[in-house]
C-alpha cells in the first residue's frame, strides 16, 4: 500500500461528499437544470452551505480515524463516545437512525446495543440505511492485510447505529473491497472488479439481497437498474458500480453525484473506492483547496498507513 492511495481513500471520502452536498435530494433533471453538468464544489443548494464543506459523512469518517489513531487501533466503545460528542454539537445533517442510536448511547445504552435496539424496533424500510457504510473506510487503511480483523470493526463499527445485516455485512464488503485495491495496485489498474469478488468470496454470510446487487459489478456487467437512494444496498450497488467503472477519480465522482438523490453519500462512497484506486494525486486539486478539513484528513491518512 503506498501512501497516495491512503490518502485517496480520506480526500476521495470528503470530496464526494462536499460536491454532492449542494444537491443532496435533487433529482438529475433538477441538478442539470441547476448546474449543468456539476463538477465543481459550489454554495448553497441544500443545507446552504459554502463550497467544499463536508456533511455527516466526513464528519463521522474523522471520529473514526481520530480515534483509531489516538487508541492505537480500532476501539467501538470511543469511536461510539466520538459520534455522541460530535452529535451533541449540534450537525447540520445527521441521519434518522443514526440521531436514534446516538441519543441511546448518550442516554447510557452500551455501544453494541444501541444500533440493535434502534434496529429490532424499525420498520422495513426504514432500517437499513447508508449511514453506517459511508463513514466506514477509514478502518479499511490500517486494517488492510489483516482481513478478518478487517471484516469484524467493520461490522462492530456499524453495529453502533446500524445493525441491519445488510449494513454491517456492507460495511465489510466495502473495507474488503478498499483493502485489495489499497493492496494490490496491479488490480486496481488492470480488474479493479477483482476487490469486489474477493470481497464477496470473503465475507461469505451476507444477505442474498446485497449479494445479488452486487455480483453483476463484480462479475463486470452493468445492473438493470442503479438507484441513487438511501437504502444500503442500493447505495452500495450504485457507488462501487461508477467507482470501479471509473477511468478517474474525478469520473467516479462526478458520476455518482449527478445521479441525484443521496448524492453527497453516494459520493463519498463512489469516492473512497476510486481514491483507494487512483490515489489522492488523481483528485482535482481546486477540489481539495476547498475543503477546510484537508490538511487533517491528509494526517489522518498518513497516521493510519503507519498504523498498517
Amino acid at each position: 500500500m503506498n501512501r497516495d492511495a491512503a490518502r485517496g481513500v480520506l480526500l476521495g471520502l470528503a470530496c464526494g461528499d462536499a460536491l454532492g452536498r449542494p444537491v443532496e435530494f435533487s433529482s438529475p433533471t433538477a441538478i442539470s437544470a441547476e448546474y449543468g453538468h456539476l463538477d465543481e464544489m459550489v454554495g448553497h443548494g441544500t443545507w446552504n452551505q459554502p463550497a467544499g464543506t463536508i456533511t455527516d459523512d466526513t464528519d463521522q469518517a474523522l471520529c473514526i480515524a481520530r480515534s483509531v489513531v489516538a487508541e492505537g487501533g480500532f476501539e467501538p466503545a470511543d469511536v461510539a463516545a466520538r459520534f455522541v460528542e460530535w452529535y451533541e454539537a449540534g450537525p447540520f445533517d445527521v441521519g434518522r437512525m443514526t440521531a436514534r442510536s446516538l441519543r441511546r448511547l448518550r442516554d447510557g445504552d452500551a455501544w453494541e446495543e444501541a444500533g440493535q435496539r434502534v434496529w429490532e424496533a424499525s420498520a422495513e424500510g426504514q432500517n437499513a440505511g447508508n449511514g453506517s457504510v459511508m463513514r466506514c473506510p477509514p478502518l479499511a487503511i490500517p486494517y488492510a492485510a489483516d482481513r478478518d480483523r478487517l471484516a469484524e470493526v467493520s461490522r462492530q463499527s456499524s453495529q453502533i447505529t446500524h445493525a441491519d445485516p445488510r449494513c454491517t455485512a456492507g460495511a465489510a464488503i466495502l473495507n474488503h473491497t478498499i483493502a485489495g485495491l489499497l493492496e494490490d495496485t496491479e488490480s486496481a489498474v488492470d480488474d479493479p472488479a477483482r476487490a469486489l469478488r474477493d470481497a464477496l468470496d470473503a465475507v461469505d454470510d451476507a444477505p442474498t439481497e446485497l449479494v445479488d446487487a452486487l455480483e453483476p459489478i463484480a462479475a463486470g456487467e452493468r445492473p438493470s437498474s442503479l438507484e441513487s437512494s438511501g437504502y444500503v444496498v442500493h447505495s452500495l450497488q450504485t457507488a462501487l458500480h461508477d467507482a470501479l467503472t471509473a477511468v478517474s477519480a474525478r469520473d467516479a465522482i462526478v458520476v455518482a453525484v449527478n445521479r441525484g438523490g443521496d448524492a453527497d453519500t453516494i459520493g463519498a462512497i463512489a469516492g473512497a473506492v476510486a481514491g483507494a484506486r487512483f490515489g489522492a494525486s488523481d483528485l482535482p486539486d481546486r477540489w481539495l483547496s476547498a475543503i477546510d478539513e484537508r490538511e487533517e484528513l491528509e494526517a489522518l491518512a498518513d497516521d493510519l498507513h503507519a498504523l498498517a
